[in-house]
């Protein structure tokens, strides 16, 4: 690389002269480029606003200007724009045998910031081409370094957590140098490769004693010794042995490596311990939210994450991973949402990740977190699964926690693994399989043994059970009498009464259940064999799921299931329901919108009133009534 002292001799052509020489040190800097101007071009448009570092000012045509009165201002701004840029030095073009061209003050102000002041005689096309010269050495000298330290920088650890770092790194040293490599302390050996280095550098790291960051010693005419103590805080040493001298470029290596062996180990030491301190902390709040003492929590937080468990509300996730990745999984989440959250191993479950996540008052409650969770657990892997739990006050977390352990239930039997909320689940994904495709085919053999007349059923039934016959008609683009004639046929080879509601909602979940599983019908649907849609709702994930939303309902003072077993006993009809009940219709209206709330579901659909009733069959032994012997499996155990 040309410097300010090299460039007139390996330049001889360019006819530099030194005028004023600025100061000692300006010979050795690096000339990292030539920016050419011209006294018109400062006259006119002005000094630059900033000039490249390094970079060598010339100012061609000065030999037809007389340096004094307004250029000599003009000269003096550059200078000082020169010394705030860091330039290297002032270059004039002037006439063969002109005296010199710079007035006493130019000079004394170059002197003053140190700015070396230069002329030269050559042609102005002589200096064509040297500024794109310099930066194609800029560029080969930038390449030749990065190829002797890109193979070196590429062995750091991608985390600070890596308990590996320091191995890769020495076994990556050993085999370069061909050399025997050993990172120790004091009282132990860190890392050796191969595994035999610590038997023969032992002793010579005992022998040598190693002062300053640089220190080298011999105890042997191929043994070198570095001390990591400087950068690392500790009395680490690397020593490398080998049976032929080390070159100046070796050395120059082992320089590098130590500084990068050392920040390795003083950055995993650093991490380690706030790490640790983090951690407890951490999870000391989680388990004292859990425990409802919000207070002591947002105290124990207080100076880890100010304002973290300030708001009154909060979600909480939790990812179940495969054995032995918990902590690995933890870090991954405290990476993408630990300034937001709280990420804490389950200390009951080794493959559990807790996260509690703080929902600030106003805020907008986004699916940004579940999102970022939902693509973690994704590329962790198919055996990884999430869940989530609604929104519940701080105070209540731990219940907030139940839910979201019972949706992650859920979620390993999800497609994509995830569940980010009971209430959000899906009970058709609950029911095991395949006894409920099992059960569905026998419910709908009437239906399915003539494949025409199945085209034409599973194309306008499920509609029609879900929707008015008049929707129905206008969604399906058929004439409402057809869709009326349609399930008219249906009920009758189904030998059931589709006004009612237990019957419509039975139809609709087998319909559901087969057309999400096979595009045409099977060639032979099951005739015998079929089990109980009661012992399909017995599951363990059913109950958990039927518990977890008639749950808020049944803390409500008000007698809101009675209210809906009544309602569903008249077909969802409030009127009968309500001279049932001995209440007014506004009443039993006011109950099922608040238990609609409670289970965030939509009355006004049969998705929503299946959930009802299910639920209700599942948690109170509330009896599911239908109108005919053919779904018998429907009826209370």
């Amino acid at each position: 690389m040309p410097t300010l002292g090299s460039l007139p001799a390996d330049k001889p052509e360019l006819e530099l002269t030194l005028v004023a020489p600025g100061s000692a040190p300006a010979a050795s800097r690096e000339v990292t480029g030539v920016l050419t101007v011209t006294p018109e071009l400062l006259l006119e448009g002005g000094v630059p606003a900033t000039l490249p570092e390094g970079s060598l000012i010339l100012i061609t045509g000065a030999d037809s200007f007389v340096l004094r009165g307004r250029i000599t201002t003009v000269l003096d701004l550059l200078l000082k724009r020169m010394s705030r840029d860091a330039s290297v030095g002032l270059v004039v073009r002037v006439a063969p045998g002109a005296r010199r061209p710079f007035p006493q003050a130019v000079v004394d102000e170059a002197a003053r910031l140190s700015i070396p002041l230069l002329i030269t005689t050559a042609a102005a096309e002589t200096w064509e081409g040297v500024h794109e010269e310099i930066q194609r050495l800029r560029l080969t000298l930038a390449e030749r370094r990065a190829t002797q330290l890109g193979a070196l920088v590429q062995e750091l650890p991608t985390q600070l957590a890596d308990p590996r770092a320091l191995q890769r790194i020495v076994d990556w040293l050993a085999r370069v140098l061909e050399a025997q490599v050993l990172v120790s302390e004091p009282e132990r050996v860190l890392v050796a490769a191969p595994a035999t280095a610590a038997e023969h550098l032992a002793q010579a790291v005992i022998r040598q004693s190693v002062d300053g960051a640089t220190a080298q010693g011999a105890c042997g005419p191929h043994t070198q010794l570095v001390s990591l103590s400087p950068v690392s805080a500790a009395d680490t040493v690397l020593a490398v042995a080998r049976r032929t001298p080390f070159d100046e470029a070796d050395l120059r290596l082992l320089r590098y490596a130590a500084k990068l062996l050392g920040l390795v180990d003083q950055a995993t030491r650093e991490y380690r311990a706030a790490s640790d301190a983090s951690r407890a902390a951490r999870t000391a709040a989680f388990e004292l939210l859990l425990d409802g003492e919000v207070a002591k929590a947002r105290r124990v937080m207080a100076n880890l994450a100010p304002g973290l468990l300030e708001a009154e509300t909060a979600r909480v996730f939790v990812i179940e991973t495969q054995p032995g990745r918990q902590d690995a999984t933890v870090r991954r989440c405290d990476a993408a949402m630990g300034r937001h959250s709280i990420v804490v191993s389950d200390r009951n479950n080794d493959r559990r990740v807790l996260i509690a996540h703080p929902i600030p008052a106003g805020h907008d409650i986004s699916s940004a977190v579940s999102d970022e969770l939902t693509s973690l657990v994704h590329a962790l892997g198919p055996h990884c699964s999430l869940g989530g739990s609604g929104i519940y006050s701080m105070g209540l977390l731990a219940d907030a926690l139940h839910e979201a352990i019972t949706a992650q239930k859920f979620a390993a039997l999800q497609p994509d693994s995830v569940a980010l909320s009971v209430h959000a689940s899906e009970l058709v994904t609950l029911l095991p399989q395949p006894e409920a495709q099992h059960w569905a085919r026998y419910l709908l053999v009437p239906l399915m043994e003539d494949p025409g007349q199945w085209r034409s059923v599973r194309e306008a039934l499920p509609t029609a059970l879900a929707h008015p016959y008049t929707v129905a008609a206008r969604r399906l683009q058929l004439h409402r009498n057809t869709i009326q004639r349609r399930v008219a046929r249906a009920a009758e080879l189904l030998r059931m009464n589709l006004n009612s509601v237990s019957d419509r909602i039975a139809v609709a979940l087998a319909m559901e259940l087969v057309t999400q599983r096979e595009a045409s019908a099977p060639p032979h649907p099951p005739t015998s064999g079929a089990p109980r849609l009661t012992q399909l709702l017995a599951a363990p994930q059913v109950r958990a799921w039927s518990e977890t939303l008639l749950k808020p309902a049944q803390e409500d003072r008000r007698d809101l299931l009675t209210t809906a077993q009544t309602w569903l006993s008249f077909d969802t009809h409030v009127e009968p329901a309500a001279r049932q009940l001995e209440l007014s219709e506004v009443t039993v209206r006011s109950h099922l919108r608040a238990l609609e709330k409670h289970m965030q579901r939509d009355f006004r659909t049969l998705t929503g009133v299946r959930d009802l009733m299910f639920s209700l069959h599942v948690v109170e032994g509330r009896p599911i009534t239908t109108s005919d012997q053919q779904c018998e499996p429907l009826r209370a155990a």
